[in-house]
């Protein structure tokens, strides 16, 4: 008796071993076959149901807006001029106002066109027997051209990166001279790793924008680039870009089929060169376009990357806009004579410009005309034929009580006129819960209106659950991209960055970088680290939208990636 129940005993442990090598067995070889992607985006997803159905979700009953159907108009989102710095003012009564680009406008060594202004307004120059001076207004080139265009400021003199600037506004009509078709030398370029640059001329025999665009269709190069209805160097690659496709015709079949290919294999698009930099410091691009002065001013790119030159020279002329005084008119010549000395032209070398002087443009004479035509194709085929499906994600809470919610629902009813008609787009809004006020749909006239009457029915209140919020927009777009896998995602936060409800940012970082979903933000009187740590996950924006000029933010951003 003792024997057999010895026997069963061994019969037990034997079977207990059985069972633990069948059943870690199992579990050991079901991940075989699957790459580690795979097995997170299982893992994923079942984390992503977990913390869906731990949230307070609701749907709210549909609400038509009136939608307007007059197509987006800059003018109508630029801010007061005032909102751009006056780098140097006017020290006379007699004097001339000049946008300038930020590059020779701002601090440190992107300020040589300050220094040579002041020296300028100390100089006790005369016109007609008067003292005269140049006030200088730091402002973007793009922007600037924006409020020239538009009509809604124009200074007397302008000074813009490139010459494109100068033909977009002769071509809208405005009345432009040109004063001196240069202040101070520079050059876009193409900025590519060592080891990336090497490979090219192994393969291509040499590096240029042809050879670039042939290997980024190819994909065997991650290059970014800016805006180009914001970036002076963004709009001189896009037309560069389409001329190597078919320089007799840079709106001709081939150049647009060129562009398609190519477009398709460009990875990031950034609104701002510093959003662009940031990503190439993580190590996600190849090469990125800057241009020579920042260039030569960053030790780390020099000792890590080769500038290769490309399109148009920067060399930053001086306009005249208007029907200006002879008097404005002598002041500005006075002042492009003044620049041009050679004590002024050393400073301008010794903050990074008047390199590369050997250096031609490379790109024929563009007609204005064509360049908002080039910059209307970008928009219709930078994302090649993949449509975006995008949900909008807006804080209710208490905290965003008043003008805060007020400048969301006014940038937004602006914005939602830049959201393509091939486009998706869903619409969430939370506090303490989440509702989702607009199920992902196509962006028809019906969606619009959904989506109009959602964002004009917003109340605020309660907590803060910004994160159940973005939990509850990558849950709708996972469940897109079931539907529909060709879609691109996106998520753009509204918000003003405080949390205080539900899931924190460590609960969902790994879904976010699991499902590399770009979440773009924008502040309203925002604690704007906090918004900057979501965007920074998968490189995305994160906009300091202050109320002054939230609406053309937002406008901006929505026309680059949508």
């Amino acid at each position: 008796m003792e024997n057999k129940g010895k026997a069963f005993a061994v019969l037990v442990v034997i079977a207990a071993i059985v069972f633990a090598l069948v059943y870690y067995g199992i579990r050991l070889t079901s991940d075989w076959g699957k790459t580690d992607t795979q097995t997170t985006a299982e893992d994923a997803a079942k984390r992503l149901d977990k913390l869906y159905r731990h949230i307070d979700v609701s749907s709210a009953d549909p609400i038509k807006g009136q939608i307007d159907l007059d197509p987006a108009t800059v003018g109508d989102s630029l801010p007061d001029i005032a909102k751009y710095t006056i780098s140097v003012d006017a020290t006379t009564d007699t004097y001339v106002e000049i946008f300038s680009s930020t590059e020779k406008s701002g601090t440190g060594n992107d300020g040589w066109l300050n220094e040579v202004a002041t020296a300028f307004n100390e100089a006790g120059i005369e016109v007609n027997g008067k003292a005269v001076s140049v006030k200088i207004r730091n402002i973007a080139s793009g922007t600037a051209t924006d409020y020239i265009r538009s009509g809604k400021y124009v200074p007397d003199a302008f000074t813009p990166s490139n010459e494109l600037w100068g033909e977009m506004v002769k071509a809208q009509g405005t009345s432009i001279q040109l004063i001196a078709e240069r202040l101070a030398g520079n050059v876009a370029g193409i900025v590519i790793q060592k080891d990336k640059y090497k490979a090219l001329v192994d393969k291509y025999g040499a590096v240029n924008v042809k050879t670039i665009t042939d290997a980024i269709a190819d994909n065997e190069l991650a290059m970014g680039y800016t805006d180009p209805f914001a970036s002076s160097t963004g709009l001189n690659f896009l037309v560069t870009a389409l001329s190597t496709f078919d320089s007799a015709d840079i709106l001709g079949d081939d150049a647009v089929k060129g562009f398609e290919r190519f477009q398709a294999n460009v990875p990031f698009l950034a609104s701002t060169t510093l959003q662009m930099r940031d990503a190439a410091k993580t190590g996600m691009l190849d090469a990125f376009v800057l241009e020579y002065q920042t260039f030569v001013n960053a030790p780390e790119l020099e000792d890590s990357y080769i500038f290769t030159p490309f399109g148009v020279r920067h060399d930053s002329p001086l306009y005249a806009l208007g029907q200006l005084s002879q008097e404005k008119l002598d002041i500005i010549n006075k002042f492009a004579e003044f620049v041009r000395q050679p004590q002024y032209q050393d400073l301008a070398k010794t903050r990074g410009f008047n390199g590369l002087e050997d250096y031609h443009s490379e790109l024929k004479p563009v007609d204005g005309s064509l360049l908002a035509s080039a910059q209307k194709l970008w928009k219709e085929k930078k994302n090649g034929n993949k449509p975006i499906s995008a949900v909008f994600v807006a804080d209710v809470s208490g905290s965003m009580e008043g003008d805060p919610l007020k400048r969301l629902k006014e940038s937004l009813l602006n914005g939602q006129k830049f959201l393509g008609r091939d486009n998706r787009i869903g619409f969430v809004s939370y506090s303490d819960s989440v509702t989702i006020n607009v199920p992902i749909g196509t962006y028809d006239t019906n969606q619009q209106s959904l989506f109009v009457g959602a964002i004009d029915s917003l109340q605020a209140g309660g907590g803060t659950a910004t994160f159940d919020g973005v939990v509850v927009a990558i849950k709708l777009l996972q469940d897109e991209l079931a539907a529909n896998p060709g879609v691109k995602p996106l998520i753009f936060v509204l918000s003003d960055g405080e949390t205080n409800k539900g899931n924190s940012l460590d609960d969902i970082r790994s879904l976010i970088e699991t499902y590399k979903i770009p979440i773009y933000t924008i502040g309203y009187n925002a604690n704007i680290q906090a918004l900057q740590s979501i965007s920074s996950i998968n490189e995305a924006a994160s906009i300091n939208a202050d109320t002054d000029d939230v609406v053309y933010k937002i406008g901006n951003l929505l026309n680059v990636q949508m």
